[in-house]
């Protein structure tokens, strides 16, 4: 079969017509796929040596879905024109309706647009292990070609409203036994059935099935009714600020009401309206976004190609070192954990253990593959195994002089082509590296806790990180299921740098006399999964003491100093880790705010003494998130300004997995973006004149602002990476 792109007919004998569509890699559902799919179903449909239709996808995989190249055109140009007409005009009419029936052959995947299209198939013919679903909400939309109507009908509404609003994909297996495919046939005879399926539908053998038409798996209005009542309450628990989940329940009760293509019409009406709202825009920026952070200029486009990473040390078995290894041996890497002594050890492998097991009880893993994980870990006390490990990540406590001192170590008795990685979050690569000769070869490998769950990984260059161990850990990165985004060398890298300023807004609001429960409260609600002083209970406040001198020496002009986390470690809380902290941490039950910590900020208030007039201060919600999160985005103007990352769009993924800044906002300065950059400099400007220097706009924000642009251009010159 042709590999170009477009849509094939070929006639058989039988009088067959297979359509085939070519898109690669995952046959995305182009315009001119679009426009490819509406000819060939005319003509098959008017040819009279046409008895039945098939359609399948070139290549092993039916299709991938809607090109989602084409919401950002719209989004780009704000012309809604540019959406190609699919749901009435080729779903309905040429696919459902037509009088010749058509049957889909699905392979490999089948999912948003691609699902949709088999749906209005009369039959789906699957190989087994085929990925069905719709994940449209995911990018702020709803499904736009009849999916909303379609998935209830064949599955029932319960499973659909489930598939639909979490974007769960099922097996092909699962859908045969739900009803949404219709056989199960091994690859090789996918065609050939699906080939003899559509005939005997010709010939009446089989039952000639609309599935707008059908009913059957629908229920009675007060059952249906009653299951998207659930449905609201889970769209609300898990999507409080998204438009899409409310809007496609709305469109999903249309069709059930009103009848099938009452649904279809209100779907593209909603579908239209949603690709045009900021929930969308946002999250299509940032799909796109994390797919930029792949190109890195003078590294991924110089025709290197990555090394293969079979064995690899970690240094250090604490909560950082074993997630480490965790999330590499899930990748089949084999794994040397080195500790100091045979306790610490011990400890380090059972907690890599346990995350195995947490993974195979939450059904992420099978027992099976756990084991084998587990099998590829050797613990060891000496650097004995280090002699032909393709690299070795540091994770120990951030202390400078230790890490000089196994960096100077490993330098000895590593490889000389190894990678020497440090997964320090705040201290400078060049500092840790000073005492060796290979700096060509130390980078950052700054995973986020816990590691083996959370995607983000930073990887820290200096000016003499060699280009090839920047594109091996990148390879590396992917490999281990991670994002990762290339940064430059400084106090705090991107994200830590960037949110610096972001407990110790909350700590000045605090100390001015705002509840700190209510901040909490006001930064979920704004979409953050935890507020501050929650999440500095989650990190232990031991570390925000350790990283506090590096921070003053490095940025102290713009500091803020609150004496609240000593006081709370005298008064022995040190957060979840010790189960008190602002909250009180019992297992089993969530975090409780404990108002005995009250006394704790009183005495921070007394120590620091910034409430005007002794009185604490009246603030709005708004205001809140405004005094929390513009010192960020001030401090993410300066990561810009200094050329720490290659774009902007780098930062936002970065926040968005790094920080879990809300995705459906875009990421930090995507997000800063929409508030506008003159709004953020003149309220920084007030606040810098009632409460000092923390606040100060930095100089590019002030610059953005005064010139109208967005914080997000790039400037003329190029990054320092």
């Amino acid at each position: 079969m042709t590999k170009k792109i477009g849509v094939t007919m070929e006639v058989g004998n039988d009088g067959v017509a297979v359509i085939t569509i070519s898109n690669p890699p995952v046959n995305s559902l182009a315009s001119q796929i679009i426009s490819g799919l509406k000819e060939k179903f005319q003509e098959a449909n008017q040819r009279s040596d046409v008895k039945a239709i098939v359609l399948t996808g070139n290549g092993g995989r039916f299709s991938g879905g809607f090109d989602i190249n084409v919401f950002q055109q719209v989004h780009k140009t704000g012309d809604i024109s540019l959406m190609p007409e699919v749901s009435v005009d080729l779903v309905c009419n040429l696919m459902e309706d037509s009088r010749k029936p058509l049957v889909a052959a699905v392979e490999g995947l089948a999912l948003g647009g691609g699902l949709e299209l088999a749906m209005a198939c009369h039959a789906r013919v699957a190989a087994p292990k085929a990925q069905l679903g719709l994940p449209e909400l995911t990018l702020g939309v709803i499904p736009g070609f009849g999916g909303t109507q379609r998935l209830p009908r064949l599955v029932g509404l319960s499973k659909a409203t489930d598939m639909i609003l979490l974007s769960k994909s099922i097996s092909s297996e699962e859908g045969h036994k739900l009803g949404l495919i219709d056989a199960l046939v091994p690859p090789g005879d996918l065609l050939t059935t699906s080939r003899k399926w559509a005939l005997d539908i010709a010939d009446r053998r089989k039952p000639f099935l609309r599935s707008l038409h059908r009913t059957d798996k629908i229920g009675s209005l007060s059952e249906a009714r009653a299951i998207l009542m659930n449905a609201r309450q889970l769209a609300k628990r898990i999507a409080p600020n998204m438009p899409q989940h409310h809007a496609c329940i709305e469109v999903i009760e249309d069709g059930i009401v009103h009848g099938g293509y009452s649904g279809v019409l209100k779907e593209a009406e909603v579908f239209k309206q949603l690709v045009l709202s900021d929930t969308a825009k946002a999250l299509v920026h940032v799909f796109f976004a994390q797919r930029a952070t792949s190109k890195v200029p003078n590294v991924t486009d110089v025709g290197l190609k990555p090394r293969p990473m079979k064995k690899v040390a970690v240094i250090g078995g604490g909560l950082m070192g074993s997630g480490i290894a965790t999330a590499l041996l899930l990748s089949n890497t084999r794994v040397i954990l080195k500790e100091i002594n045979s306790e610490y050890l011990l400890k380090g492998i059972k907690s890599v253990e346990a995350n195995l097991k947490g993974l195979v009880s939450r059904g992420k893993l099978t027992q099976d593959k756990a084991g084998k994980a587990f099998s590829l870990l050797k613990g060891v006390l000496d650097y004995s195994e280090f002699k032909d490990v393709d690299m070795v990540i540091e994770a120990v406590i951030e202390n400078i002089q230790l890490k000089q001192k196994i960096f100077k170590e490993i330098e000895e008795v590593c490889p000389p082509n190894c990678i020497l990685a440090s997964n320090t979050s705040t201290i400078d690569l060049n500092v840790i590296g000073e005492k060796t000769n290979s700096k060509d070869r130390i980078v950052g490998a700054h995973f986020f806790s816990p590691a083996h769950l959370m995607t983000l990984l930073e990887i820290v260059r200096t000016d003499n990180t060699s280009a090839q161990v920047i594109l091996d850990l990148m390879a590396l990165g992917k490999a281990i299921k991670k994002v990762p985004v290339v940064v430059g060398n400084c106090i705090g890298f991107a994200v830590n740098r960037t949110f610096f300023p972001y407990a110790q807004a909350a700590h000045m609001l605090v100390n001015l006399g705002v509840d700190l429960f209510r901040v909490d409260n006001v930064i979920t609600s704004f979409g953050l999964p935890l507020g501050p002083f929650q999440l500095g209970d989650l990190a232990g406040h031991g570390i925000g003491i350790a990283v506090k001198d590096i921070y003053a020496k490095a940025f102290g002009d713009r500091m803020f100093i609150s004496p609240l986390t000593e006081l709370l470690l005298k008064s022995g809380r040190n957060g979840k880790i010790n189960g008190r902290g602002y909250y009180i941490y019992e297992k089993g039950s969530k975090p409780k705010p404990d108002s005995s910590v009250l006394s704790v900020v009183e005495e921070s208030r007394k120590l620091t003494n910034i409430m005007p007039g002794g009185k604490p201060i009246s603030v709005t919600d708004k205001e809140i998130v405004e005094m929390i999160l513009f010192p960020v985005v001030n401090e993410a103007c300066r990561v810009l300004d200094e050329g720490v990352v290659i774009r902007a769009s780098d930062l936002d993924v970065a926040s968005v997995l790094g920080m879990s800044f809300p995705s459906y906002r875009g990421g930090l300065l995507f997000w800063a973006d929409t508030v506008g950059p003159k709004y953020i400099y003149e309220k920084l400007k007030r606040l810098s004149e009632t409460y000092g220097a923390f606040f100060k706009p930095s100089r590019y924000l002030e610059e953005r602002a005064m010139k109208g642009m967005l914080l997000s251009e790039p400037k003329s010159s190029r990054s320092r990476l």
